[in-house]
This record gives structure tokens, sequence and C-alpha cells, in this order.
């Protein structure tokens, strides 16, 4: 009897272990069960173990200035929260990373981390990037704005002169004293680009209008762009831009009753009165693509610049309070003269300050020359310091 009753407890303990097992993969998730079912038969039939499929793409993000600056840093992080919502990825970011050996840094400290995929959001990055990347072969580095690549390191830029032309354009009609400021970071080819196409915009519909460019040297310092604009409205200005990453300069347009252009993602809150749009970045859709590449092997070092046509760069929202519908109307029928190559932002005749042609009619300046442009065109007011 005893043997009897041990081989029933047994017999009845498997019973309860198979219903437990039954029990336990009856409550995995729907996506768990999808994942996982490809994953056994590729096993059973090849015995190789794909679990690492399933497992997120590591990418990390070093910026120049914190996440909440509301422009270029703010711009790049959107990208990454785009990247986490859209792919199986898990993402890492480092804020205000200097553009000295602490980027340096910050870079191996990501790729030690196990980071497959790096951003580096900043142009002054750039050597520190070539440097790491030459130690970390299995990592793919991609770098914005600068121009050197390796095998595992490529860059990625947007052709935001265009939309800086546009807001010249919308600059150029509502100025009323002719007289336009420019707040300007550091005297860079990106940012002298951006400077010159604004005001070929410009003058594009108010021959008679200047652009005064005042420099910071900073990327993000709130206080001391303020005050560069506040110079510029003393000046005479009534419209402020700008190639700076906070709202300080248009703050400082709102105090003064003039107008500004932002820079970077659409800045309309911090100065309502002021603030007629902004060109804007799109990073997002840009990001997925990179990292789909790096994910199924199809990754190449490419020096990426898009353009309007690819909405990697645009003319944020409008004030509808402060910029009439006609107006607007034109801007985005000039957009779309861009977008279908009938209009060419630096196409000739083009002069610079002292009046000589330096792209003739007919012409086009290649991107190597805009990449490498070291001098303002006719109608700036300013000297790009040595």
């Amino acid at each position: 009897m005893k043997g009897k009753k041990k081989l029933l407890l047994l017999a009845g303990v498997l019973l309860l272990a198979v219903f437990l097992v039954a029990g336990c993969g009856g409550g995995s998730s729907d996506n768990q069960s999808a994942n996982k079912q490809p994953a056994e038969e590729n096993n059973a039939s090849t015995g190789e173990n794909n679990e690492a499929k399933d497992e997120p793409l590591k990418i990390g993000f070093i910026y120049i200035g914190p996440v909440g600056d509301a422009g270029w840093t703010y711009a790049q992080d959107l990208g990454r929260q785009y990247l986490e919502e859209n792919m199986n990825v898990e993402t890492t970011f480092i804020e205000n990373v200097p553009e000295n050996a602490d980027a340096e840094r910050a870079l191996t400290q990501l790729a030690e981390q196990g980071n497959k995929l790096i951003f580096a959001t900043s142009f002054g990055y750039m050597d520190y990037v070539q440097n790491v990347a030459k130690k970390y072969p299995d990592v793919v580095f991609m770098h914005c704005s600068g121009f050197k690549t390796q095998d595992n390191a490529g860059t990625y830029f947007g052709r935001m002169y265009q939309p800086r032309y546009l807001t010249g354009i919308l600059a150029g009609e509502m100025t009323e004293s002719n007289t336009i400021g420019y707040v300007a970071a550091h005297p860079i080819p990106e940012v002298i680009r951006g400077i010159n196409s604004f005001t070929l915009g410009v003058r594009a519909v108010n021959p008679d209008a200047i652009v005064k460019v005042v420099w910071t040297n900073t990327w993000y310092d709130p206080a001391t762009e303020k005050e560069a604009a506040k110079s510029l409205l003393e000046s005479g200005a009534d419209v402020i831009a700008q190639h700076q990453d906070t709202p300080g300069p248009q703050q400082a347009a709102q105090e003064a009753g003039a107008y500004a252009i932002g820079y970077n993602a659409d800045m309309r809150q911090f100065a309502p009165q002021a603030t007629l749009t902004s060109p804007i970045w799109n990073w997002g859709p840009y990001m997925l693509e990179v990292a789909q590449g790096v994910e199924d092997g199809t990754w190449k070092n490419d020096q990426y610049w898009g353009g309007l046509a690819d909405n990697v760069v645009d003319v944020g929202p409008f004030n509808e309070d402060l910029v009439s519908k006609e107006l607007q109307d034109e801007i985005m029928a000039k957009k779309q003269d861009i977008i279908d190559g009938k209009v060419t932002v630096f196409a000739g005749p083009i002069k610079d300050q002292s009046g000589t042609v330096k792209v003739a009619d007919g012409e086009v300046m290649s991107d190597g020359d805009l990449l490498s442009f070291d001098w303002f065109v006719e109608g700036v007011e300013g000297k790009i310091p040595q």
C-alpha cells in the first residue's frame, strides 16, 4: 500500500508540474511569444542561439549643451526620443560635454559601456571622434557637421542654409529700419554660411537692408547672447536673427518691441510677441535610418547632407499674430521652389562685402565651397575673426 501511495503521489507531482509549465507559457505576452518562437524554431534546425537579435541596439549621444536648452541640443535629443519610440533601442546621453579632451573621455565611456552606435553632436568633437573611432572599430560613430570620416565613422548634417534663406525673406519683408541684427556663435563655415544665406534672402526682397553681425564665441550662454542682441537693437536693428542655442536674443527683441527669428526648434513660447518663426531641425527619421543600417549591417560611412526635400530641415510654425497669411504663402511657395530645384540659394551672381563678384551669373557654389565658407556676401556688416 505504501508503494502504491508513493507511485500515486509521484504521478500527482508530475501532473502538477506539467500544468505549472503550461501555465507559465500561457502567461507570456503576445510580443514575447512572437519574438521567441522563431528563435526556438531556428535553434531546433541550426543549433544556433539567436537571442541576441531580440536585444535592443545600444546607442549613445554626447551633447554640447543641456537637453533643456530649447535649441540645438534639444533638437538632437528629440531625435534620440524618436529612436526610442520607433525602434528597439537603449539610449544613453551625456550632456554639457565641452569641445576638448572631455569629449574624447565621454566617447570612450560610451564605447566601453557597449554602445554600438554613437552620435557626437557638435562640430568641435570632430578630431576626438576620429581618435576614439580608431580604438573601437566595432562601434559606428556619427559626427554632426564635421568633414572627417573613416571606416566606422561618418558625418551627418542638414542644409540649414535653405530655411535660413527663407527666414531671411521674412526678415527683409518685416523690417522697417532696414537694419537686421544677427547674433552669431563661432566664426566657422557653418555659421558663416548661415549668415550669408539669410542675407541673400533678406536682399532678394529688400535690396536696401543690411545684416549686422555680432559674435559671442559661445554656443550656449543665455546672458551673453541676450546682451549681444541688445547691442544690435541699440544700433537700430528692428529684427534679430541668431545662430545660438538659447532664446535669449529673442527675449531681448521682445523687451525692445522688435521682431525675432529663432533657431533649432520652435521658440515662439519664449518670446511670443517677438518671434516670427525659426529654421528648425528634424533629426528623428534620419537617425532611425542610421540605426537600422547599423543593426542590419548595411550602414556606410557616408557624409550625409540633407535639405528641405528630405525634411531634415524646415521652417518652423509661423507666429500667425505677427506674420500675415499672404507673407506665409509667399515663403511656402519659395520653399517649394527650392525643393523642386527652381531656386538655388547660392547661385550667382553673388558679390562679397567689397562688391567683388565671387560667384558669376550662371554659376552655382559647390558643396566644397559651401563647407569652407570664409567670406561674407554683400549686405553683411561685420568681420570674420581670424
